[in-house]
């Protein structure tokens, strides 16, 4: 059978660079249009949530109703979560207020835990953005201005930087998708992966699967018999780079390996965007064989070699 490659360190960066250098291309063609949109959006929701809570210095003589239509509408829910400095995500906010759910029907059927809800996000109120709420005073049309800007563009900013992760991931799995159908693979259904017997047929891959205790994001049968679990990895920076790769591609990689043995399956990672030199080092040592989106003929020519 033949070995999945280990790249140099001087191979490594050069393909890290080039991987820098289309990363940085694509971003400055980003238009701007895609964050404005997202902040005239978002600017609305804003505007909406605080005309409701015209007076937040007095969360008592809040009415129930007023509450649960805040936490119950998804738009005025987030908006709210980031009138908080730092804002607060819908899971740390349920930990946080020991809210089993934050459904409307479990905020209407129960309306105390609907208003600790709401008293956990204003007790981490970004005094910066809402001075008047503290100083329990009227805001200057100035003030409110101002808040209504800096939490909208919170919000767009965020939403750009997950659409941005979620399309990026999404571009670099079809492109790994047309390199295997031109070599000859067949697309089949995604499946739980029990055993490599559950694994497609050699010339087949599938699309996110179980395979064994966690997800891959294409399971490709080799036509030597070997399963090469492939994650599609997209990173914005160097530090990023720690989380998808490190802490996600390289852990999998040494459990699947635990599982099935290294003479059956084949981790490996295809990555785009910014990573580190000593992280790519380090994922390889772990057993993660690396490839790059922009090189991936180099994966096709290993796959189409590998036969019996």
């Amino acid at each position: 059978m033949i070995k999945a490659p280990t790249w140099s360190q001087k191979q490594l960066e050069k393909e890290r660079i080039g991987a820098i250098a289309n990363f940085r291309a694509e971003r400055m063609r980003e238009p701007l249009e895609k964050y404005l949109e997202a902040f005239d959006l978002r600017q609305g929701h804003v505007e909406d949530l605080l005309e409701k809570l015209i007076d937040m210095t007095d969360v008592a003589s809040l009415d129930d109703d007023v509450i649960v239509e805040v936490l119950s509408d998804e738009s005025l829910l987030q908006a709210f979560r980031y009138l908080a400095g730092p804002p607060v995500s819908a899971d740390d906010l349920r930990v946080l207020a020991d809210a089993p759910s934050l459904t409307p029907k479990a905020l209407k059927q129960h309306p105390a835990m609907a208003r600790t809800v709401f008293e956990t996000v204003l007790q981490g109120l970004d005094r910066r953005r809402f001075p008047w709420v503290t100083e329990k005073r009227e805001p200057s049309e100035a003030e409110r201005q101002a808040a209504v800007v800096a939490s909208t563009a919170l919000m767009a900013t965020q939403r750009l930087a997950t659409d941005r992760r979620n399309e990026g991931k999404e571009a670099q799995e079809q492109a790994v998708f047309r390199s295997l159908r031109q070599i000859g693979f067949r697309r089949v259904a995604a499946r739980g992966i029990a055993t490599l017997d559950d694994a497609p047929e050699p010339g087949e891959f599938c699309p996110e699967s179980m395979l064994g205790g966690r997800k891959a994001d294409v399971v490709v049968r080799l036509h030597d018999r070997r399963v090469l679990a492939i994650e599609c990895k997209v990173s914005n920076s160097s530090t990023n780079s720690i989380k998808r790769l490190n802490n996600d591609a390289a852990v999998k990689a040494v459990a699947w390996i635990e599982e099935f043995g290294t003479r059956q399956l084949r981790p490996a990672a295809v990555l785009s965007g910014v990573f580190k030199l000593r992280n790519l080092v380090d994922a390889q040592q772990r057993g993660l064989t690396l490839w790059w989106a922009h090189r991936l003929s180099k994966l096709t020519d290993w796959i189409a070699q590998a036969r019996p």
